[in-house]
């Protein structure tokens, strides 16, 4: 691989095993957002926006939610406030890649207006797979702690069947769950079947809801509307694994006493080393694949 000028714009606790594992490849890190902490690294260096050489850059890594709507990246590990721009995007050289975990419209929008490559990161199947595992974790955990008896014999009912709704079924069901799982392909209710779980269409989850102790919505649409929500039992848990706005209405379920919980970047809270292993790693393969 080649050596590259990078740019690490933000970022959370993900990001400290991004650094240490790019920091032993032959490319110069520079850090916008990590000014509370220390690196020994000759090729790691901290930086600030307005003193940093733009057209040198070959990559910006932004944290795995890109930018808000406004541009503001996220920032942990320092008290400044950062904005990423189409000014600053037209100042990269014009092979600069923007590597990002999701992109919002703002995102998507600088980068075409910029010309400039956007890699999403979450869009590849083996990240969002690797990363299921982590978030199915934290989603047990979470579990565990907002109930007062125990997953073992819980009903659980999970929504969606894709990458990280497989993993968090898989996983309840592992430690002794009742687990239903909703989704609307034959071929993914026989599979369901085929792993043990009890399959439900999408459209006939009201008929089971009441009985349901712990609901997992992994659709990134509102799919726990007010019909469910009035028909679910007061002492229900609802943990949204949807990015957003995440697929409950949680103003209905708070009128209804509901505990809903938008669980957000699980793999950065509950695994960061493991998840910032796996980013680091697809990103030193997308490096040398360029």
């Amino acid at each position: 691989m080649n050596m590259r000028h990078i740019l690490i714009m933000g970022g959370d606790a993900r990001y400290l095993h991004v650094i240490e594992s790019l920091s032993r490849t032959d490319n110069q890190l520079y850090l916008i957002g990590f000014h509370h902490l220390s690196f020994k690294k000759h090729n790691v260096k901290h930086t600030e926006l307005e003193h940093t050489n733009l057209s040198m850059m070959d990559a910006i890594i932004l944290p795995v939610a890109g930018t808000d709507e406004k541009g503001k990246v996220e920032i942990t590990y320092a008290d400044e406030s950062l904005f990423l721009t189409e000014q600053i995007l037209s100042c990269t050289p014009k092979h600069c890649t923007i590597y990002t975990g999701t992109a919002n419209d703002y995102l998507r929008e600088i980068c075409l207006a910029a010309n400039r490559k956007m890699v999403r990161l979450f869009d590849r199947d083996d990240v969002a797979i690797y990363n299921s595992i982590p978030t199915a974790e934290g989603a047990l955990k979470l579990a565990i702690e907002a109930t007062e008896e125990t997953i073992h014999s819980s009903n659980v009912c999970v929504l969606g069947f894709g990458r990280v709704g497989k993993t968090v079924a898989r996983l309840f069901h592992a430690v002794g769950a009742h687990v239903h799982v909703a989704a609307r392909n034959s071929a993914d209710l026989a599979r369901i079947t085929e792993m043990g779980l009890t399959a439900i269409k999408t459209d006939q989850l009201n008929t089971v809801i009441g009985n349901i102790a712990i609901c997992i919505n992994t659709i990134p649409k509102l799919v726990i509307d007010e019909n469910l929500i009035g028909n679910m039992s007061p002492s229900a848990v609802v943990i949204d694994l949807a990015s957003k706005p995440g697929g409950v209405d949680t103003a209905c379920a708070k009128q209804h006493h509901i505990k809903a919980i938008h669980a957000l970047g699980l793999p950065g809270k509950t695994a960061p080393k493991t998840a910032g292993k796996i980013l680091a790693k697809v990103l030193i393969d997308s490096f040398n694949n360029e």
